[in-house]
């Protein structure tokens, strides 16, 4: 089958690590099913796996990709969660050894892929496999970052970081239709125009906001810590999901115990809390923000595309 994936790892030059083509499908586990691939969606994951990131030289060839929309051989109509981990935990996100698809198992930039029954979530119906495959990480990961972990106020406010990304453009939709006020910075006035488009009030990033925030949505890490931490009101929540701008951050503690602040890490979201975010989508016709779309076979241009930066929203690759 047709597939994007690691033949090997290359921290210096991650796309010397990609091929895409013919490989043999993998075998499916006992208790798994496969997949025919529709559409899947692009993270930062898959960047970081081909520079050796969570990736081993040893564990190569590896497909690429942890989201996916597709149909299960009785022809349902399923989105892939992308977590592996304990299923009889409440939260499997807290098990130790959880794994994402194209870790340890073969993931979804291919024409098929195989996972456990119980991660196979029926997809919203009226949407395309292109819209549907941007659900399982960025805008599963916004949904826990805003609910669980945030816990956001009825009518609070949001501070989004770096808009543009995945994550960023899906917290700013998903806050908006629950009621939030959402502020978003963006490094262009292009991007902060993008940001004001989907419901957002764009600030230059470093600006002090009208009003501090409740929560702040945080993908990028160090260069932004500081105005995380100031933009937050007494009890506020800095909910961080990763690092892209580097992760090493310096943090005044004075405005964290006087203001009694919470930082808090987020990763991925439960399978139960993917059906709560598809059903509130459905209900609120929340549908993502994608960038561009590509044919698997272009699977190199499309990762390119996520590389340069300049995608505003998801990059998108569809197999049909």
């Amino acid at each position: 089958m047709l597939a994007a994936y690691a033949s090997a790892v290359n921290p210096d030059d991650p796309f010397a690590a990609l091929s895409v083509g013919e490989i043999e499908p993998p075998a499916v586990p006992e208790d798994w099913t496969r997949v025919r691939v529709a559409a899947a969606s692009l993270n930062r994951h898959d960047l970081w796996s081909l520079a050796g990131v969570g990736l081993r030289a040893d564990q190569c060839p590896m497909i690429l990709g942890t989201d996916a929309v597709g149909r299960t051989e009785n022809g349902d109509h399923v989105v892939i969660y992308p977590v592996i981990a304990d299923a009889s935990l409440a939260d499997e996100t807290m098990d130790p050894k959880r794994t994402l698809l194209s870790e340890l198992h073969p993931g979804t930039l291919a024409e098929s892929v195989a996972v456990p029954e119980r991660n196979l979530v029926p997809a919203p119906k009226g949407w395309t496999a292109a819209e549907a495959a941007c659900l399982p990480t960025t805008f599963l990961t916004a949904w826990r970052m805003l609910i669980t972990r945030g816990r956001l106020p009825a009518e609070g406010v949001v501070l989004v970081q770096g808009t543009g990304g995945g994550v960023a453009t899906a917290a700013i939709l998903l806050a908006r239709a629950l009621g939030a006020r959402v502020y978003a910075t963006g490094r262009s006035p292009e991007r902060r125009e993008k940001a004001a488009e989907i419901g957002a009030i764009p600030v230059e990033a470093g600006d002090r906001l009208p009003e501090r925030a409740d929560i702040v949505i945080d993908s990028v890490g160090a260069p932004v810590m500081a105005h995380s931490i100031k933009s937050l009101k007494p009890g506020g929540r800095l909910v961080s999901c990763g690092v892209t701008g580097g992760p090493i951050a310096e943090v005044d503690m004075r405005h964290v115990f006087f203001k009694q602040l919470e930082i808090l890490g987020s990763t991925m979201g439960t399978r139960d809390e993917l059906a709560e975010l598809i059903r509130f989508c459905a209900e609120r016709e929340i549908k993502p923000v994608i960038d561009s779309t590509y044919t698997l076979a272009d699977a190199e241009r499309a990762l390119r595309r996520l590389d340069s930066g300049e995608a505003f929203g998801k990059v998108v690759i569809t197999t049909d």
